[in-house]
């Protein structure tokens, strides 16, 4: 056998050095790609997906007194984080604490009066949950939030 040929164990073929590379740096190539692709493709296409949260009816997450007003606190809605905000002007929003860049947790930051995402420094207003700063491509979804005999309920919107 010479320096040129490869023998591979399928029956008595036998491939060139050359025909071995380029296959490998053809498949290198491919999964180098798709895996650059992705990416590009969740940012394009954000989670769209329905949940178990969906299936939800509601959920009781305190007294009003539980949350002072300006502050915000993260809760699980079924399996989906969720986030609801007291404002300064005494009203109630809920949204799934889920940014719609790549699906990193959200959290009220009072400082900023902004809803932040640390992953890459998206930024949703508190009172719309519309995206004002950062990669996000669309708005939180909301959720509805009820007072009901001094209690905090919320379902899905």
């Amino acid at each position: 056998m010479s320096d040129e040929e490869i023998e591979i164990i399928d029956g008595d073929k036998k491939i060139g050095r050359a025909t071995f590379v380029k296959t490998a740096v053809g498949g290198f190539a491919l999964l180098w790609g798709g895996m650059t692709l992705y990416p590009v493709y969740r940012y394009l296409c954000p989670n769209g997906e329905e949940d178990a949260s969906s299936k939800i009816a509601s959920l009781d997450i305190g007294k009003v007194s539980d949350f002072p007003a300006g502050s915000g606190k993260n809760f699980k809605f079924g399996s989906t984080p969720a986030l609801v905000i007291h404002t300064t002007q005494g009203d109630f929003h809920a949204f799934k604490a889920v940014c719609t860049h790549l699906g990193c947790t959200v959290q009220y930051r009072k400082e900023k009066n902004k809803i932040w995402c640390a992953c890459h420094g998206g930024a949703y207003d508190p009172d719309s949950g519309k995206n004002v700063a950062g990669p996000p491509p669309k708005p939180l979804m909301a959720l509805k939030v009820d007072i009901v005999n001094d209690r905090v309920i919320i379902s899905n919107a």
